[in-house]
């Protein structure tokens, strides 16, 4: 047993090895953001059933993707800055319990408004639970694996995506696409479950902002990690003049406009919007757009599979370069590249090129475009303290997800209107481009 005084956090962690305890946390939130993933992205491999079923057209089918996000931006904007104010915990379980409930219940929906309402408040857990599970990675994490562990839990996201695809081909056939939605919300639920007992609360947090029980919550997490317990909370620095340390969730997010952050606040905002757009035109539409184009359901599926298996290869493969280079350049050089390979895509789709030629590209792209894209969410976790680090990736996200919002209702549209499969690419490969421009300037390494 220690005494506080002189005992930092920080070193708490940077210092010392990454344990079995700390690799299991980011493994958990790795599996909680997979399920997520999952859910969100359920209905794109659901929506050719949906539509029939429905007799939804494109354009209203685009409206459930955009309030699906809309939810994930309102999510991340206000519900993860909660996560500052109740702790990483809290909220992990809190949007676990709300994404299983919605997207159980998304199986009796019957209507284009029901389907609006569940996803829109399935979107709102995800959006909190990415900004959250990113933050207690990131805080259980050393300072030189940090990148490269931020991005192997939002690897999660695709990585259940992936799985979305792979699970459709044998769950859609004998249960429908009400299938996809009982057995992902049940699952979810059981996972709620899984982080109350075993996810702890950041350690950062509990000396930072001490709620009741702080301390004994606090021996018992040192105790995994075989650090020595204390007889006291470390004492509190002084309150800062410029609130970024208050406790108002409103004054937090104005925190992130101060002068000091500023300049880097609204770029990496401008960053996530515009790769975002990119990211989620593909992710919801891929498997239509192909089948559109005169191939088969399954190879639809087969490309949204091999889109997110890439993107799990390439969020890992960012993570594992930026712990050896510069983030901001690996993220400007992946963002450009899969900027062109969409308009590649997108012409030999349009030329009828044979199915191994499109999945094998797409498969490219889904490494350059999701690795680039989250390797943003661990700039966001380097560039704000403690203090507002969640609802610095919360904002980020949020904000960065108007484009996820927009770009598919606009993609719907675009289809809707027999726009040519060349044009609508390129509207989202060029902000893509200036993304990862943006990026670049940044600088964080």
């Amino acid at each position: 047993m220690s005494q506080a005084s002189g005992w930092d956090v920080g070193d708490l962690i940077d210092e010392r090895p990454f344990s079995g305890q700390q690799i299991l946390i980011v493994a958990l939130c790795l599996l909680f953001n997979m399920v997520d993933g999952f859910d969100i992205t359920a209905m794109a491999v659901a929506a050719h059933q949906v539509g029939e079923q429905m007799q939804i057209g494109p354009d209203r089918l685009g409206l459930v993707f955009s309030f699906s996000l809309a939810g994930m931006m309102c999510g991340a904007l206000f519900l993860a800055s909660l996560s500052d104010v109740f702790g990483r915990r809290t909220m992990i379980i809190a949007s676990l319990a709300l994404v299983g409930a919605t997207v159980f219940a998304t199986a009796w929906a019957d209507s284009l408004i029901t389907l609006i309402i569940l996803r829109f408040v399935s979107g709102l857990g995800a959006g909190a639970m990415l900004a959250s599970v990113a933050t207690l990675a990131s805080e259980f994490t050393p300072e030189r694996y940090r990148a490269l562990s931020v991005t192997a839990v939002t690897a999660g996201y695709p990585l259940g995506a992936m799985m979305t695809g792979v699970v459709a081909g044998s769950v859609m056939p004998q249960f429908g696409w009400q299938g996809m939605f009982l057995g992902g919300g049940a699952l979810t639920l059981v996972l709620a479950v899984v982080a109350f007992l075993l996810i702890p609360e950041s350690i950062q947090f509990l000396c930072a902002k001490q709620p009741p029980g702080a301390l004994a919550a606090l021996n018992r997490t040192l105790g995994k990690l075989a650090a020595p317990t204390l007889t006291a909370l470390p004492a509190l620095p002084p309150p800062s003049d410029d609130g970024a340390a208050s406790h108002n969730v409103l004054r937090k997010m104005l925190s992130l406009l101060q002068p000091r952050f500023r300049t880097r606040t609204l770029i990496l905002w401008a960053a996530f919007f515009l790769a975002i757009s990119a990211l989620y035109f593909l992710m919801s539409w891929v498997p239509k757009l192909i089948i559109n184009a005169g191939y088969t359901e399954a190879a639809g599926n087969q490309a949204f599979t091999l889109f997110n298996f890439g993107g799990v290869l390439g969020i890992v493969g960012l993570g594992w370069l930026a712990t050896r280079g510069n983030l901001s350049l690996l993220i400007a050089v992946f963002a450009i590249i899969a900027s062109v390979l969409m308009w590649l895509f997108a012409s030999l789709l349009a030329g009828g090129a044979s199915q191994t030629t499109l999945t094998a590209l797409i498969f490219v792209i889904g490494i350059s475009l999701q690795g680039g894209y989250t390797g943003l969410y661990a700039v966001a976790a380097k560039i704000y303290p403690l203090e507002i680090r969640s609802t610095g990736v919360g904002w980020a996200i949020g904000l960065g997800r108007f484009g996820a919002v927009i770009g598919p209702g606009m993609a719907g549209y675009m289809i809707a209107a027999n726009i040519p499969l060349t044009t609508t690419f390129l509207t989202f490969a060029v902000p893509l481009f200036l993304s990862g421009v943006l990026a670049y300037t940044l600088k964080v390494r």
